[in-house]
């Protein structure tokens, strides 16, 4: 398994994050899961915080058949102005993988690896 947190640790990477994923994993009912993804993102670097833009901008991809989690994630990288929107999610990925109005370029963790180890 690749871990973030030692691509952070190892400054090969520089974390993203956003109140959404905050608010996500802590409606996290699996402890353990929680907990880990807690600790990778006290390696953020900048922290998204979802503002009026942001909720447009996820509203108009709820319209384009994104789930409303979903669709805040993706506000908050474009938002964010990141490199790369990494998930794990297939459904997600293959989606944002589909679409050519969406500012942000999805990888798996795999990928993720792969091109910081280049």
């Amino acid at each position: 398994m690749i871990h973030l947190f030692d691509l952070c640790e190892a400054g090969a990477i520089s974390l993203v994050a956003s109140d959404t994923v905050v608010l996500e994993n802590s409606r996290n009912p699996y402890q353990q899961r929680r907990a880990s993804v807690a600790s990778i993102l006290e390696q953020a670097e900048k922290i998204v915080v979802v503002d009026s833009a942001i909720r447009d901008r996820a509203k108009m991809l709820e319209t384009r058949g994104f789930k409303a989690f979903d669709a805040l994630h993706v506000a908050c990288a474009e938002a964010g102005d990141v490199q790369c929107f990494c998930t794990c999610d297939d459904r997600l990925m293959n989606k944002l993988r589909r679409r050519s109005d969406v500012a942000v370029r999805v990888v798996t963790r795999l990928e993720l690896r792969t091109e910081v180890s280049k």
